[in-house]
């Protein structure tokens, strides 16, 4: 059996914007001194007049992308994601979102999965803080495949977006010719009837594993990947909960505030059914492998699986 591709979802990025740089001259890459890191440094090599060095400055990065936007052009602003909506959440609030300026903004380094940077830099609140922001578009994709045609589609999009980004590989899953990403609709990755798993991010891969395993067992779980958190895709919340009755959200980020709560929104507002948020339980994370934090929180396979099958019990 031959080895599953994994790419790093931040390598994606920088890939994705060399394209779009090569085909629209208005695309311009801002970063806050982490061009190495957040794969901007390629941009940056192809595109060296189209590339700002902001330094270690995130708030100011996010009033230079807004000032850069009001020009006409369309500015990608790129740091950490503890950076980019932590430190400049006031910046992205006030001086991109109340406008409704056309600022794409590239966070990688996104939550645990970070591993060994520690808890200071693991943002576990991002997607929380940006679903907040009246019209930000929340953007969270589960492999390269997917990463670069967000990027791709943040670009066609008029209006603020957050694109978030990992650090460790994951597996490519979305490798196959009928795939195809659209602003807002969930991707049905497999079929059941006993309970849906909707998954965003790194966990999607993880969640396709778990249903395996549970599918050995005789529970037939569904598999969604919802790539876009905002705005969320309703009508494929309503159509599992009234199809299985019931859900698990799985996600690399904290179970308050992140997809598990946008799907209770839903459900407890259109399709009452039971829901189990699998996330980060409301505690900072902790250096260490990202693989072993990946375990200790219970986002692997295994952990998904023995959790949706107590559920489904």
């Amino acid at each position: 059996m031959s080895e599953v591709k994994k790419i790093a979802t931040r390598e994606s990025y920088g890939n994705a914007l060399i394209e779009l740089g090569k085909k629209y001259d208005d695309v311009v890459v801002l970063d806050a001194d982490l061009a190495a890191a957040t794969k901007t440094g390629t941009f940056k090599k192809a595109f060296p007049e189209r590339h700002i060095d902001c330094g270690i400055a995130e708030c100011n990065m996010m009033g230079v992308a807004a000032g850069i936007a009001a020009t006409g052009k369309v500015p990608f602003a790129s740091s950490f994601a503890m950076f980019a909506a932590g430190r400049a959440f006031e910046q992205i609030r006030n001086s991109v979102g109340y406008p409704k300026l056309n600022v794409k903004i590239g966070a990688t380094h996104a939550s645990i999965s970070v591993g060994e940077d520690g808890a200071t830099h693991q943002c576990n609140e991002d997607i929380a803080l940006m679903r907040t922001i009246p019209g930000m578009v929340v953007i969270n994709p589960a492999d390269d495949i997917e990463a670069k045609a967000a990027v791709q589609a943040a670009y066609e999009h008029v209006g603020p977006v957050y694109l978030r980004f990992g650090r460790a590989a994951v597996p490519v899953i979305n490798d196959h010719p009928e795939y195809k990403f659209e602003l807002g609709k969930a991707v049905t990755l497999k079929e059941g009837t006993d309970v849906t798993i909707i998954a965003s991010g790194l966990p999607v891969s993880e969640s396709l594993a778990a249903a395996e395993k549970l599918a050995a067992e005789g529970i037939s779980a569904a598999v969604i990947n919802m790539h876009t958190i905002k705005p969320l895709d309703e009508a494929a919340v309503i159509a599992a909960a009234e199809k299985t009755g019931k859900i698990v959200t799985v996600e690399e980020h904290s179970v308050i505030g992140g997809l598990g709560s946008a799907v209770c929104d839903v459900v407890a507002q259109k399709a009452p059914a039971k829901v189990l948020k699998i996330g980060v339980n409301d505690v900072y994370g902790e250096s260490g492998p990202a693989a072993e934090l990946i375990k200790k929180y219970g986002l692997d396979a295994e952990s998904i699986y023995a959790k949706v099958k107590e559920f489904v019990k």
